[in-house]
């Protein structure tokens, strides 16, 4: 019974990873049709494109797992003024709980997600408390015109992002100065497993899984969280044992210290 968990768990991202392979390979070829040559210099934005549909049509199976995890009470967890780093097709626009969010920045640095977003924020009746900003986190001037910077924040939310951003280490450093002290980083995210035989997994896959869906498997997120600064309750921190899985849980709330 653990051999066929752990054959489960190594297979079950590849039927992501061919999914999204397909949906590249579509991407590409209309954008061929379209520009001819012209599109091997916008791969970025075929990847980009290819990205956001393979997030958009998994998006209610993501919503249904996530309903199954602690997710739905994270999300609630958001007070006040909050940042939601990469919110993708929007999937946690329904779990905040309005009553407690003055206004939430969605920051997303892909623009193929806007039309999900703004079809979930009508649904919710969110239009006049959400806006989505297409930058990255890093991008301090396109912050800094919204009225985002240092110490502005109550709360950032992290669903599942740090695996996909470019440099997480400087995503959270920026993510920690935001903050007002006492604020609250809220995440869930997945890293480096610390079972042997699933590492080895890990590192088989990552190549396509962070090509084509877009994350990485083998990252150390929880370095990257508690040394991007002062932390009151690291304690706090959890880490589901689940050693067979190939994208293992870290989670909790931080609260930045005054």
């Amino acid at each position: 019974m653990p051999q066929k968990g752990r054959l489960a768990s190594f297979f079950r991202p590849c039927g992501l990873i061919w999914f999204s392979i397909c949906l590249h390979w579509e991407a590409f070829t209309e954008a061929v049709r379209q520009d001819g040559l012209a599109a091997l210099v916008h791969l970025r934005q075929i990847r980009d494109a290819a990205s956001a549909k393979l997030l958009s049509i998994t998006s209610s199976n993501f919503i249904a797992f996530e309903d199954t995890t602690i997710v739905p009470s994270l999300v609630e967890a958001a007070s006040g003024v909050v940042l939601e780093l990469g919110p993708g097709p929007g999937n946690q626009i329904h779990r905040y709980n309005t009553s407690l969010v003055n206004y939430v920045y969605g920051v997303e640095p892909n623009p193929h997600f806007k039309d999900d977003i703004n079809a979930k924020l009508e649904k919710h009746s969110l239009r006049d408390r959400y806006k989505l900003i297409v930058s990255g986190v890093e991008d301090s001037d396109v912050l800094r015109e919204e009225g985002i910077t240092e110490g502005s924040l109550d709360a950032v939310l992290c669903i599942q992002v740090l695996c996909a951003v470019k440099d997480p280490k400087t995503v959270m450093k920026e993510v920690w100065k935001l903050l007002k002290p006492g604020g609250k980083f809220i995440f869930w995210e997945h890293g480096r497993s610390r079972n042997h035989l699933t590492t080895v997994a890990q590192a088989f896959l990552n190549p396509a899984w962070s090509t084509f869906v877009g994350c990485h498997m083998t990252r150390n997120v929880l370095a990257d969280i508690l040394n991007s600064g002062e932390w009151e309750n690291p304690g706090d921190i959890e880490e589901p044992e689940d050693p067979f899985s190939c994208l293992p849980r870290i989670q909790g709330v931080l609260v930045k210290k005054a």
